[in-house]
């Protein structure tokens, strides 16, 4: 579904509503995959093995930590500025600037996931296979993320589910 779509007798307030509570769904999902991601690297810290870690694998670490501080800061946001501003009648506003930190979050993510991998598979393998698994991730991300909508879009020819009849729907 585009949630930018304008809906019949839909007013700019309830639209901004319903892709607000769109964006809400979608950041519990991230929130929920980064908290995972992060719980496992603030863990690695406190294993035996972290101590053999070259220096390579040790900054890739630290790395991967601000990175996913970063990602639940940027998923937390919206949430803090809906809070900051909601009797404000701002939800036009923040839903724009929700999106936007949704989909910088989303690169965030993306490459906290790739770096995960590429840190377990360099300490339980070894570097070369961490690098090659490291460019498929980014490819896959890339293909799906960016290489799939407008494939999508093309295919359905532009028109939107709201659009579509009902027996064309996926």
């Amino acid at each position: 579904m585009n949630s930018q779509a304008v809906r019949p007798g839909e007013t700019p307030s309830e639209r901004a509503d319903r892709n607000w509570n769109e964006l809400m769904q979608e950041l519990r999902v991230m929130q929920t995959g980064t908290q995972i991601l992060t719980g496992f690297l603030l863990a690695v810290a406190f294993q035996p093995r972290f101590a053999e870690l070259d220096d390579l694998q040790r900054g890739l670490y630290i790395t991967l930590v601000l990175l996913a501080a970063t990602a639940t800061v940027l998923a937390l946001t919206p949430v803090g500025l809906h809070r900051m501003l909601f009797h404000e009648r701002r939800k036009v506003q923040l839903v724009r600037v929700a999106d936007r930190l949704v989909k910088a979050n989303l690169a965030v993510i993306g490459a906290v996931t790739v770096g995960v991998v590429a840190l377990i598979l360099d300490v339980a393998l070894n570097r070369p296979t961490a690098i090659v698994a490291a460019a498929l991730g980014v490819v896959v991300i890339l293909l799906l993320w960016v290489g799939l909508p407008p494939l999508l879009r093309r295919r359905s020819g532009g028109a939107t589910d709201e659009e579509r009849p009902a027996s064309s729907h996926m």
